[in-house]
This record gives C-alpha cells, sequence and structure tokens, in this order.
C-alpha cells in the first residue's frame, strides 16, 4: 500500500510504501476513499502537547511510533474480511465510515463499545497506520458504520469531528432550547457542533473565535451569536452575547487563554467542557469551584455507540452540512500546512484516485 507518512517530527510528509497488510483474526481490511484533516492531525505531526509549566508531552512518550500514516477520520471501501470476522450484514466493497479510538479489544471499556475510554488505545492514524493511506486495517467489523448514501467527504469528519461534539454536547444536555449554549472555536468541529445543535433543536448557540471570516462561516451554519475573542475583556463580551453568565461552554480550542476566559464567564452552577489539545494550563481560584458549584470536565473523542446514534440523525436528514474542500491524497502535506496556516474554513478531506 501506499501511506503520506510522519517519518521525521515537523517535516514534510514522506510518501512511502509499505506491505499491504492482511486482516488477521477478526480484522477488516479497509481501501481508503476519504480521510479527513483533523486540527489533532497536527500535535502528532510536531510530535508534542503543550503541558504549560509541566513542559511537553511527547507522543514517542505515550508509544507513538514513526512513520505513521496518519489521518483518523475515515470512510472506504470494504476490501477484505479476516478469517474470524463476523460480518453482521457487511459485505465485501461496502462503503462504510471506520470508527478509529480502538483500544484493547478485550477490556470492559472495550467490551461495553466504549472503546475510547480503554487504558491500552491503538488508534488509527495515532497508533496505528490511518487515513492517510491506500488501505488500513480495523480491528473487528462492530468498528465500521454503513455509509447509507451520506456524502462520504461529509461522512468521515464524523469519526472524529462530529463524534467530539456529539459526545461534549451529551455532557452539558438537557438544557431549555432558549439557553445560551457556548461553543470556543470555529473549525471543523465548531461548525459540526453548531450543526449538532441544530439537529438537538437547541435555539441558542453563542460561537467564539479569533477569526471573522471563521465566525462568518458559523453564522452561516446557524449560530445565533458571535464574538471575537480578542484582548481581556473576551468573558464580558461573551456574558453579553448570552445576556448573561453562561450554564454551559464546550471549549474546543482549550488553551490557558480560552480556559481562563470560559471559566469566568460560567454562571453558578455552569460546566465547562474542555475538548482541544490547543495547550497550556489552567489556573483557577479555588474557592469559586464551590462557591459557584462549577463543573469542569474533559471529554476524549467518543465511542462507537455515539457514531452509530449521530451516522442515524445525519441520514435522518437532520444534521447540517459543514463546508468540506477536497485534495487529492497526495496532497496530505499541502493540506496539513494549509491548516496549520489556519487558511481552512470547516474541513479539508483527502480522497482517493478512484473514490
Amino acid at each position: 500500500m501506499r501511506a503520506w507518512a510522519v517519518v521525521e517530527t515537523g517535516k514534510p510528509l514522506q510518501q512511502i510504501d509499505l506491505p499491504t497488510p492482511e486482516p488477521a483474526g477478526q480484522q477488516v481490511l479497509i481501501e481508503v476513499t476519504h480521510a479527513g484533516v483533523c486540527h489533532s492531525d497536527l500535535h502528532i505531526w510536531e510530535g508534542e502537547y503543550d503541558l504549560g509549566s509541566r513542559g511537553k508531552m511527547r507522543l514517542t512518550d505515550r508509544g507513538v511510533t514513526l512513520p505513521l500514516a496518519m489521518g483518523h477520520e475515515i470512510v472506504g471501501r470494504i476490501a477484505k474480511f479476516g478469517p474470524d470476522a463476523k460480518p453482521g450484514g457487511l459485505k465485501v466493497g461496502d462503503q462504510v465510515i471506520v470508527f478509529p479510538w480502538v483500544g484493547c479489544g478485550t477490556c470492559p471499556q472495550c467490551r461495553a463499545d466504549e472503546d475510547n475510554m480503554c487504558l491500552k488505545p491503538r488508534s488509527l492514524g495515532v497508533y496505528q497506520h490511518g487515513g492517510y493511506a491506500t488501505h488500513c486495517l480495523a480491528p473487528e467489523p462492530r468498528h465500521l458504520v454503513p455509509l447509507g448514501g451520506l456524502d462520504p467527504s461529509l461522512a468521515a469528519t464524523y469519526a472524529c469531528s462530529g463524534i467530539t461534539v456529539f459526545s461534549a454536547i451529551n455532557k452539558v444536555m438537557p438544557l431549555p432550547p432558549e439557553e445560551p449554549v457556548v461553543l470556543v472555536g470555529a473549525g471543523g468541529l465548531g461548525l459540526n457542533a453548531i450543526a449538532v445543535l441544530r439537529a438537538k433543536g437547541h435555539k441558542r448557540i453563542v460561537v467564539v473565535d479569533v477569526s471573522a471570516q471563521k465566525l462568518d462561516a458559523a453564522k452561516a451554519e446557524g449560530a445565533t451569536d458571535t464574538v471575537l475573542a480578542a484582548g481581556e475583556d473576551t468573558a464580558r463580551r461573551i456574558m453579553e452575547a448570552a445576556g448573561g453568565p453562561v450554564a454551559a461552554i464546550v471549549d474546543l480550542v482549550n488553551g490557558t487563554d480560552t480556559a481562563r476566559f470560559c471559566f469566568d464567564a460560567l454562571r453558578k452552577g455552569g460546566k465547562l467542557v474542555q475538548v482541544g489539545l490547543f495547550g497550556g494550563e489552567m489556573n483557577i481560584p479555588l474557592p469559586l469551584m464551590p462557591i459557584r458549584a462549577l463543573t469542569i470536565q474533559g471529554s476524549y473523542v467518543g465511542n462507537v455507540k455515539e457514531l452509530r446514534e449521530l451516522v442515524k440523525i445525519a441520514q435522518s436528514g437532520a444534521l447540517p452540512a459543514i463546508p468540506i474542500t477536497n485534495m487529492p491524497q497526495d496532497q496530505a502535506d499541502a493540506a496539513l500546512n494549509r491548516l496549520k496556516d489556519g487558511k481552512v474554513v470547516g474541513r479539508i478531506v483527502l480522497t482517493a484516485a478512484a473514490a
């Protein structure tokens, strides 16, 4: 198979040839047709996360090995089942969304379809080759969700961007439809979050970003209010847009600055769900946590049950589309650099020549 891989962190992706894997046990060989380019790929490419005063957390310390074909938002065709696979109605040639956040496959979390909580992660595009390649391996048929007529470029984003925001939004619900929900970040995650909230019938969606262009895209997607994050008074402007301190904030950036203004904008009993991996650290006045009965919760991607649920919503026609830019697989490095330079509205999705 051919892959566009990180061979050295921070250096251009290289096209390499690897043996096409033979599916063993319950594995399923997938011929990749579409792969989303996610902001998390930038961290993997750079090889580290910023932990603020604690320094850097290197991906190699977590078991990531190079060369690596990244890409965890994958749509492809089933090419071959392993000898022990139970297809469950799937067949060779079917086009499927691949759930990438897989684990050991045997622990209670994995067997409960909550693989993203496994303590031995084997995520596609992170710990093993993913969608920046002509082929990849799904560990089991249960990690495959039939496309069912969806646009494959858009559907690829549901495997990360979609279920990540779906899972995070579920953590702040239920809320009255008119209760403002604040989303920090108007990239691919933010636009998918707006789409999910609209599909759930939510009426007040406040979006915060540093880019006026991305805020325009958020408005077009259905945000009711937007806030340009600039200066020291972002929290005040969020509260002005929301009509007061807010009950729910989903921080899709999750950096030092965003954590500070999110915390400051919460009302009594408010909840901040942290999703992004921008990096840094959060310093909070501890007495305010109990005095204001606040909740700060991390949310790590989503599970395969949530992917199935989200795909059903999309197949019903209730989930609005986000802007998609298609680029050929062999332009993976250029796509990654466009994302790094902040030149992407919505999502870039890499497509195979035969897609």
